[in-house]
């Protein structure tokens, strides 16, 4: 069965070109669109879609307070951010509404089908640029001892696939590095991730609390 997708978006050529990316998909179904976070609440009620493709920046009602009504609503429905802003901040906030990953417009509509089938499933998925941010400050910390213990957890060869994460290389292009598969540099990927506790939402929010990335109150 094919997952039903809501594709939220103030601009109607851009949720067209959504609409024509995802039709070639065979396992997802776009069952409606929204122009903001207002209508986006109308839609869900009316339609249940599994997955929500949240803009960020709308009139009206906003990506980030609609995530967290639509969340408190129908906590079964997942939202993913599907953004042009490449902002740590927007990250932050949209995960702490609810959503489970942050895609940015410029991918590549595998990574879309990708970020929407994770999604479904319950994981977190971040666009390449969002991650590498997050490691990037990740091991600036581990540099000041800020993160020792916990650094301490992962295996040299996991030590080694984070640097390059952080470098900004793709899974293919740290296997072709390593001489790896990119399925086992994906698996490296999420060990890290688990071990960080940065593999799921909450536990995403949680972290950037807990270790300053953002204000618990901000």
């Amino acid at each position: 069965m094919a997952l039903r997708v809501l594709i939220v978006d103030d601009h109607t050529l851009v949720r067209a070109g959504i609409r024509a990316l995802l039709q070639a998909a065979p396992t997802v179904e776009v069952v409606g669109e929204a122009e903001d976070g207002l209508s986006a609440l109308d839609q869900v009620r009316a339609l249940r879609p599994d997955v929500v493709l949240m803009d960020v920046a709308m009139p009206r009602l906003g990506g980030v307070d609609a995530t967290r009504r639509i969340k408190e609503e129908f906590p079964q429905v997942q939202v993913l951010a599907l953004t042009v802003h490449d902002n740590e901040e927007y990250l932050f906030q949209m995960l702490r509404a609810g959503a489970c990953g942050y895609v940015l417009k410029k991918a590549k509509p595998v990574e879309l089908v990708d970020a929407i089938e994770a999604a479904a499933r319950g994981e977190t998925f971040l666009y390449p640029s969002m991650a590498t941010a997050l490691v990037a400050d990740y091991l600036r910390r581990v540099e000041t001892g800020e993160e020792a213990g916990a650094y301490e957890e992962l295996t040299p060869r996991e030590r080694e696939i984070l640097k390059l994460i952080a470098e900004g290389y793709t899974s293919a292009e740290i296997g072709d590095l390593l001489h790896l598969s990119v399925k086992t540099v994906q698996a490296h990927r999420q060990h890290i991730m688990e071990k960080l506790d940065l593999h799921r939402p909450a536990q995403l929010i949680k972290y950037a609390i807990r270790k300053g990335l953002v204000e618990a109150d901000s």
